[in-house]
């Protein structure tokens, strides 16, 4: 059986009922807020969408983008923007990392290399992400 998603961490800021606690990414979908669409099962607590997919309400919380990724199938991906200021770049990519999940952390740490070089050749990539991710 796959690993969940968030696996026995207490700390996590996903919710104690939340299907990335038992289900791995790609087998819950992730809506942007709770609605009347996904009610809370009384039998078991947990949300579900009308076709019975798990549903988690709070991709800040799981750092996943909403996504209909069991139902639909949709793919696992983040696109990042880095702001125009150099200065707010660290700031920026410290906010994002942290709160990613991390099956997508390979993924941002390559685009953030990337449009650091073009966008501010002024600024070394190593050292941003040195100080994005201490």
């Amino acid at each position: 059986m796959p690993e969940p998603f968030v696996n026995g961490d207490v700390h996590h800021r996903a919710c104690g009922i939340c299907p990335s606690r038992r289900l791995p990414v790609g087998g819950f979908d992730v809506w942007q807020r709770p609605t009347r669409e996904c009610p809370f099962n009384p039998e078991d607590g947990h949300r579900y969408a009308p076709d019975g997919t798990p549903v988690c309400v709070h991709p800040e919380k799981v750092g996943l983008p909403a996504g209909r990724y069991k139902s639909e199938g949709a793919p696992l991906v983040v696109e990042l923007d880095l702001p125009p200021d150099p200065s707010e770049v660290v700031p920026y990519l410290r906010d994002v990392l942290w709160n990613a999940a991390p099956v997508l952390l390979d993924d941002l740490i390559s685009q953030a290399q990337q449009q650091v070089r073009q966008r501010f050749p002024e600024l070394d990539p190593l050292t941003v992400m040195r100080r994005a991710l201490g």
